[in-house]
């Protein structure tokens, strides 16, 4: 196996075979044990489906009285819920996908339509935050009547439509981004009628009819600060970048920290999907360690301490003359790896 420790894939093999052997479907070994893959569908899916049937009536007739009453502020608010509906399908669309398992040329299942779900949810809410911005700052310079009553009410009875449909979804699996990004439009949504609903009686109270745009630029920023958490999170995991929780560098000098470990390199740490991060790296131990321990060892250690219990970690003897040059610190080249990939973790200090 051209220097690798046979033993460890035997191992690996081993326990792969005996995880599947269990009749459970769950795997124990190799870095597995404990994780779940998904979101649990049913239950959420029926919480997301009362949140949207609540959304899509309201929004109807909240368009028609925006129109009737000539506000922005409502018609803001119902363009809001118009993508609070779409965050809701693209998530249970995304649950539905990533519920089928890893087969063919997907490895990993379709758990990241979860992912393209809340980047969609996070684009849409920059690019209409823009739109009112834009109809917002035109309705400052020259503000049209508004009906202040009719503004009110709805605003009023969207706040309810909207505390009980974010219940709704809070009672789903949040760890799910898609799932997230659903709540964070509808909690925006709710700060957004509140603001309406202040800036209708403003009118109604003191005719002072900017009010109603100036509750258009509240909702804006609401839009922007949530639209920008949602894309971030998810160009995280489409860059496969570390868990924002996880310093790889510490990861990997914790590993090396490890009894008889001397060298890990080529480590990688990325998001599968929401909640579920992954790690490979390559370990060197020393000639007289044992392989199959160390893995063993390593993998709890990762799990307790990090929380990451899908691992895949090759683990060989370093050669001698290797041990002695490496921990002079001078650079060489690993005979297991010509071109190591990221930070090269040895005991002592070195380069991050």
């Amino acid at each position: 196996m051209s220097g690798h420790d046979h033993g460890t894939a035997i191992d690996h093999a081993y326990d792969h075979d005996h995880d599947h052997a269990d009749g459970k479907g769950h795997e124990q070994g190799h870095g597995h044990a404990g994780h779940s893959h998904g979101v649990s569908a049913d239950a959420d899916r029926r919480w997301l489906a009362i949140a949207l049937g609540l959304i899509g009536t309201f929004m109807a007739v909240e368009v028609v009285i925006g129109v009737v009453a000539n506000s922005l502020a409502l018609i803001s608010d119902a363009a809001h819920m118009l993508t609070d509906a779409v965050s809701i399908v693209l998530a249970l669309i995304a649950m539905r996908l990533a519920a089928r398992p890893a087969r063919g040329g997907f490895t990993y299942g379709l758990k990241r339509a979860e992912i393209l779900s809340a980047q969609a949810n996070g684009l849409t809410l920059l690019l209409l935050a823009v739109w009112l911005a834009y109809e917002a700052v035109r309705r400052l310079m020259d503000p049209p009547p508004v009906e202040g009553g009719l503004v009110v009410v709805t605003a009023l009875a969207g706040i309810l439509v909207n505390i009980a449909a974010a219940w709704c979804i809070s009672r789903a699996n949040r760890s799910s981004l898609a799932v997230e990004g659903a709540y964070q439009h509808i909690l925006n949504d709710l700060f957004a009628f509140i603001g309406t609903a202040v800036a209708g009686l403003i009118v109604l109270t003191t005719g002072f009819r900017q009010a109603d745009a100036i509750a258009t630029l509240v909702v804006v920023l609401l839009m922007v600060k949530a639209g920008y958490g949602l894309v971030r999170e998810s160009g995280r995991i489409f860059l496969e970048a570390a868990p924002a929780h996880v310093d790889p560098d510490a990861v990997g000098d914790r590993l090396v920290g490890q009894p008889p470990v001397t060298e890990v390199h080529d480590l990688h740490i990325w998001t599968i999907t929401s909640g579920q991060a992954a790690l490979s790296a390559h370990v060197l131990v020393e000639p007289a360690g044992d392989c199959h321990a160390v893995r063993r060892d390593l993998e709890r250690l990762l799990a307790k301490e990090y929380g990451i219990t899908h691992t895949t970690l090759q683990v060989d003897h370093v050669q001698d003359a290797l041990l002695t040059v490496g921990r002079a610190g001078q650079e060489t080249r690993d005979a297991h790896c010509a071109d190591a990939h990221g930070p090269v973790h040895r005991e002592g200090p070195h380069d991050h």
